[in-house]
């Protein structure tokens, strides 16, 4: 679940630390299940081609919308989520790397990149991420999580054949800044009309933390298109609600300049994020 308070990380880690220190019914494990996962399950990692989570280097969705911020003002909300041409190997395995932009009120509040890869039954695992939070235009703080460092997990956010009843599923698992999303198939055969096109046959997947009890954000999936649609239900304090605005391939001249960019945050974060970051191999 893509928050964009920075005071919730905070409460989030709080909460983890509390967990780790109670029962074993208190466990992660009691809330999601962790997928099991395996190196070796990975040969074809950078072809992400899940009818519901395509992946292809140069694709580019915008979302649209509005939330409700920490003083609970509405603002307006816009994210921008591009695969790039680079990869990069996390945990024995290459992985896609995501480029987004995140704006509130239409200022920039967090860049990230976020690492994806495909493994040989269909699923789509999630790596880490690097997302750099952003005030007035000054930079704040990275909380960087990435699978194998720090007790961190690599995680399913798309399943190949999602079907209702499944358990819920770790999406990725990051301890150290208390990154704790889980999702599970909420609704199938929906249908669901946005700026970009009308959808038939719709997944909705609630997807949640360890921190908000009974808040979910619904996502909305297309097949062969990905992401359409972000609500909510539950006690969501965020209400965030987009749409999709815009979903085109980029031209080649566009794609180089989000290349340049997604290289110029991975020299950021080696500086910025030495313990976890710096300790992987670069993008290429």
């Amino acid at each position: 679940m893509r928050r964009f308070h920075i005071v919730f990380r905070a409460v989030i880690l709080f909460m983890m630390i509390l967990i780790s220190a109670c029962s074993s019914k208190a466990s992660p494990e009691a809330t999601a299940e962790f997928p099991a996962f395996d190196a070796k399950n990975f040969d074809s990692s950078t072809v992400i081609d899940n009818e519901w989570m395509p992946m292809q280097p140069g694709m580019k969705w915008v979302y649209e919308g509005t939330a409700v911020d920490n003083e609970g003002n509405n603002v307006s909300r816009r994210i921008v989520f591009t695969v790039t041409d680079l990869t990069k190997e996390i945990n024995g395995v290459r992985t896609v790397v995501g480029w987004i932009e995140d704006l509130t009120d239409g200022q920039l509040t967090e860049k990230e990149i976020a690492f994806y890869a495909q493994d040989n039954s269909g699923n789509v695992w999630y790596f880490g991420e690097h997302p750099e939070d952003y005030e007035n235009g000054k930079f704040v703080e990275a909380p960087t999580w990435i699978a194998g460092s720090k007790d961190a997990k690599p995680g399913i956010v798309m399943m190949a054949k999602p079907q209702l009843g499944m358990p819920n599923v770790y999406q990725g698992w990051g301890p150290d800044v208390g990154w704790s999303d889980y999702g599970r198939v909420e609704q199938m055969g929906q249908e669901t009309c946005v700026p970009v096109n009308c959808y038939k046959d719709v997944l909705v997947n609630a997807e949640a933390n360890l921190e908000e009890k009974d808040a979910f954000q619904l996502k909305y999936f297309a097949r062969g298109v990905g992401e359409v649609r972000v609500g909510w239900k539950g006690t969501d304090q965020t209400k965030e609600d987009l749409q999709l605005v815009e979903y085109k391939q980029l031209s080649p001249e566009e794609l180089a300049e989000i290349h340049a960019q997604a290289l110029e945050l991975d020299k950021h974060a080696y500086e910025v994020s030495k313990d976890v970051y710096g300790q992987t191999s670069p993008m290429k």
